[in-house]
């Protein structure tokens, strides 16, 4: 599969990654943060990781963990409350912490996504993010003037986005607090339609009543949605994460309800100041 890459920018830099790890800088904060992807030698060596980092994420679990500060007298902790901070894109204002699932509330190899939305939206375009975690994409479709529904199934994911918004000084989001694939069904029963939509759906998981969620098994139930509430001239944008997730599952199935209409499937991938590359799972558009 070809890749496809996002570009760094002037507040986000993969600085190296390596020995399963990566070393990133958000606006003046360093970290080290554990990725299965990144299973070839770094090229700066682990001292120079270390000198240069602010903090480090130490996994307990498989899903969670602690941050380590690596700079004397840098405080992890304040009242048992994380440390913030914010960086922004293109006038978008994101605000960071150090959550105890490593991720600090944006996902910077989205960067590509984001100048596709910008670059395909225009005044009063309808735009669903679903999925929608801490609304990078909300936040630049919005910017775009175009009427903007957010869902997301955890409530202070809701608010993180929420703060993101209004440290943007943007407004007018529609906040949707439901289940993605539910809150899509709703919409093509209310005949709803999209200009653009993008979905990140997570690659296993349990729901609210237990019930599994196998991205290869709900994939193409995603798409005939999709299909269902994209506009014409519409576009779409699927991210997924899973090796069990074949191209060839993911071509058909898109090719099947998009008989008419362009598909790109393509290894989203972030290349490192320092030459390597590393890869983030697959990126799906339909335009």
């Amino acid at each position: 599969m070809k890749r496809i890459y996002s570009n760094q920018w002037a507040d986000y830099e993969l600085i190296d990654a390596g020995d399963n790890k990566k070393l990133e800088r958000w606006g003046t904060i360093i970290t080290i943060r554990p990725d299965r992807n990144a299973y070839f030698k770094p090229v700066l060596p682990l001292k120079e990781w270390n000198q240069k980092a602010h903090y480090e994420f130490v996994e307990l679990t498989t899903n969670t963990g602690v941050w380590s500060s690596l700079k004397k007298n840098f405080p992890v902790f304040n009242n048992n409350k994380v440390e913030n901070w914010q960086i922004s894109f293109n006038k978008c204002v994101f605000n960071l912490r150090l959550t105890k699932f490593k991720h600090l509330g944006i996902f910077p190899e989205q960067q590509i996504n984001w100048e596709f939305i910008s670059n395909h939206l225009s005044n009063n375009s309808k735009f669903l993010n679903l999925f929608a975690y801490t609304g990078g994409a909300s936040l630049i479709a919005n910017s775009k003037n175009s009427d903007v529904y957010h869902c997301d199934s955890v409530k202070q994911i809701i608010t993180w986005a929420k703060n993101n918004m209004e440290s943007s000084k943007q407004e007018g989001i529609h906040w949707v607090l439901d289940d993605a694939l539910k809150f899509a069904k709703k919409e093509v029963k209310r005949g709803k339609k999209y200009d653009g939509i993008i979905m990140d759906p997570p690659a296993f998981g349990i729901g609210i009543k237990k019930e599994r969620w196998k991205i290869e098994t709900k994939f193409p139930e995603l798409v005939e949605i999709a299909s269902e509430l994209l506009s014409k001239k519409g576009f779409l944008i699927i991210n997924t994460y899973s090796p069990k997730l074949k191209e060839e599952l993911i071509r058909n199935t898109v090719q099947t309800y998009f008989p008419s209409k362009n598909i790109d499937i393509k290894k989203l991938s972030l290349k490192t100041t320092t030459g390597k590359i590393l890869e983030y799972g697959e990126l799906t558009r339909v335009y």
